[in-house]
């Protein structure tokens, strides 16, 4: 099959949401069946596109020589869009239900549906300039998400965000434009696509200057401070933010530019992989650190993803296949863990109207089904076995030590390091929600029950058993990704 099918998976979602801002809906069931089945029919595409495509590239436009868009499906792609296309029809049943007793749901639903289009233009980009063009249209689309209650503080969050990727997009284009010029039209090849005649101060410049640019979606220090912020927004919507569509973008544009642009040979012990891993190395423990004290139950949250988004980078900039195996394995197995913690809190606000740690106090009672799977993802989280999460870390423990060197032993010291961190912050609330001081319990054991309503909980249900299973059988899965960091796939 030609990869000109890959445009149907991603018009099909953009096509398919714009016209949700014209259309009148008679009904709230008519919106979501409509949203619904422009979602599942997209994910049902990308899944024919992983079997049925064929690996080769193919052009659709050019601005000039070398600078094209140009499309194709290769391991990394599939991992990411397979990843993203599980992941979205989950989420908008939560949504569903989450926005019911909200104003302007069919522009929620327009942006929300179009993301995942763009988000896929982004896995299937073959060079360059396309991720790049996508990559600027997901800040676009998701700017109106981040706003979308209209408040002073929602329209501060959307402002800070749009100037924080706007200009961290500025950053990525240097690198775009030098990869491009000096590579093979800045094609996504193994081991990259630099060719000769260029200046090596200059292109380790440029690749810092990617590595920080497209950070900023990633949330790398000190670029870091939109994520937070930007919890202000639906819960729904800061689990994609946070989970799956931008901040993994980020990690997936890093990946990009580090093995399959930039290349190994060219990286590998220079200053500037130094740099990024040494930057990675502090964010994920500065991030750490700033969750333990943050008492906003989603900002704990947010602080802990821009903590985990560096531990992929760091897996990443250790410069290593089994870097790059460990990177890739934590963005798929923390985007399951974190979204199942999202939407555990976002159910837990939603039902309670409470938004801070110290108001969780004896609610596991009322929400017993919420709170055992909010658990058993932070269990995850912190890198206990048996579950995905402790499959990822110990990918990443193994990377750091046998790449070494004084920043490949500080990688495993933070790894340790933050493991703790991690269990402090979010097994706390566990603590607090079933086992609170009984002088501080919030929720006496009589009254109604608070748990969420189906649309919630099966989501909530769906990434708990993933992250169940896929912590007891990773085997498929490892596999897959082993043959994406061999240049296999």
């Amino acid at each position: 099959m030609s990869p000109v099918f890959l445009l149907l998976p991603i018009f099909i979602p953009i096509l398919g949401g714009f016209l949700l801002i014209p259309l009148k809906f008679k009904s709230d069931l008519a919106r979501n069946l409509y949203s619904e089945a422009v979602v599942v029919l997209t994910s049902i595409f990308v899944w024919i596109a992983m079997f049925g495509v064929s690996r080769t590239s193919v052009e659709l436009y050019s601005f000039s020589s070398g600078f094209s868009i140009d499309l194709r499906l290769d391991g990394a792609g599939m991992l990411f869009s397979g990843m993203v296309s599980l992941m979205w029809p989950m989420v908008m049943l939560y949504a569903f239900d989450y926005m019911a007793h909200t104003k302007r749901k069919n522009m929620f639903f327009a942006f929300y549906v179009m993301t995942y289009g763009i988000t896929l233009g982004i896995a299937y980009a073959s060079n360059m300039t396309t991720m790049y063009t996508f990559f600027e249209m997901l800040t676009l689309v998701t700017i109106p998400l981040v706003s979308y209650y209209e408040s002073r503080e929602s329209r501060y969050a959307g402002r800070k965000y749009a100037a924080f990727c706007i200009g961290g997009a500025s950053l990525g284009f240097f690198a775009v434009v030098m990869s491009t010029v000096y590579g093979q039209a800045g094609n996504f090849i193994y081991g990259g696509s630099i060719l000769e005649g260029y200046d090596p101060g200059m292109m380790q410049l440029a690749f810092l200057f990617g590595f920080f640019g497209f950070g900023v979606k990633a949330a790398v220090f000190p670029l870091y401070d939109w994520l937070p912020t930007a919890s202000v927004a639906p819960t729904p919507v800061t689990a994609l933010l946070h989970a799956v569509a931008v901040v993994n973008s980020g990690v997936f544009a890093i990946m990009r530019l580090t093995y399959f642009t930039f290349g190994m040979d060219f990286l590998k012990g220079t200053t500037a992989a130094n740099v990024a891993l040494a930057v990675s190395i502090f964010t994920l423990l500065f991030a750490a650190w700033m969750a333990v004290g943050e008492g906003h139950f989603k900002r704990r949250l947010a602080y802990s993803t821009v903590s985990n988004l560096s531990y992929m980078l760091m897996g990443l900039m250790l410069i290593s296949p089994a870097g790059l195996e460990a990177g890739l394995l934590h963005m798929l197995f923390h985007g399951i863990i974190k979204m199942s913690l999202f939407l555990c809190a976002g159910a837990f606000m939603h039902k309670t109207e409470k938004s801070y740690v110290k108001e969780v106090n004896g609610v596991g009672k009322k929400m017993p089904v919420t709170f055992a799977f909010y658990t058993l993802g932070a269990l995850s989280l912190v890198g206990i076995p048996l579950f995905c999460g402790f499959v990822s870390k110990w990918k990443l423990l193994k990377a750091g030590l046998s790449a070494g060197g004084h920043l490949g032993y500080a990688s495993v010291f933070a790894l340790l390091a933050s493991a703790f961190l991690c269990a402090v912050y979010l097994l706390t609330v566990s603590l607090r929600a079933f086992f609170p001081p009984k002088e501080e319990n919030l929720y006496e054991a009589g009254g109604k029950k608070l748990e969420a309503g189906p649309l919630m909980l099966i989501p909530i249900t769906v990434f708990g058993i993933f992250n169940i299973v896929l912590g007891i059988c990773p085997g498929p899965i490892v596999a897959f990704v082993e043959k994406i960091a061999q240049g296999i796939l």
